[in-house]
């Protein structure tokens, strides 16, 4: 059997991954069944580092290889978001109340490549496309906005060392949690 990672505080252990093209856009995997956009990501199995993880996932959900991409940077501490109470399964133990996530950024080596949903009998993703970079913290489902706004900040001088893009108008104010959604933390 599988185990994931969680910690003593409900927290899974998770890796992100940030995917970049040539153009600096960044994929976006449609969750299988038409349930939003995100980013490729999954969690850490008991005694798997955080590199295995990534190339693990990278290659169940989208079909690439380690040798497909380079390792361009990663953030520097774990990043958590609580799972709003509907989506906690309290049947399951350890109790999972949120992941902690340490998001890698990838660039692609070569162009066109091929993505392959189908490595696993429950395919994560059933359509994909390119967005521009920061066009993600919008599209991914509410919960993880903040994370995600503070992955791609983070994350923005090493994917565009030339100069990082200007933040959207719709930027600010967009990720903040309300009064029900806790903030993300380190």
């Amino acid at each position: 059997m599988i185990r994931d990672v969680i910690d003593s505080d409900g927290f899974r252990a998770n890796v992100g991954i940030v995917l970049m093209g040539g153009a600096g856009e960044v994929f976006l995997g449609r969750r299988a069944g038409g349930r939003g956009w995100q980013f490729p990501q999954g969690g850490m199995r008991v005694g798997e580092n955080l590199e295995e993880a990534v190339f693990r996932e990278l290659n169940e959900e989208i079909g690439l290889e380690r040798d497909d991409v380079e390792l361009v940077g990663h953030t520097a501490r774990w990043l958590r978001y609580r799972l709003p109470p509907r989506y906690v399964r309290r049947n399951q133990q350890p109790l999972c109340i949120g992941q902690k996530q340490r998001w890698f950024l990838l660039r692609l080596r070569r162009e066109p490549m091929e993505f392959d949903f189908e490595r696993t009998s429950e395919p994560e993703f059933d359509e994909w496309r390119w967005a521009s970079y920061w066009d993600p913290v919008r599209e991914v489902i509410y919960f993880k906005r903040t994370v995600y706004q503070r992955a791609l900040l983070e994350l923005a001088p090493l994917a565009f060392p030339e100069g990082v893009p200007p933040l959207p108008i719709w930027w600010d104010g967009l990720a903040r949690p309300s009064r029900r959604e806790p903030a993300a933390t380190e």
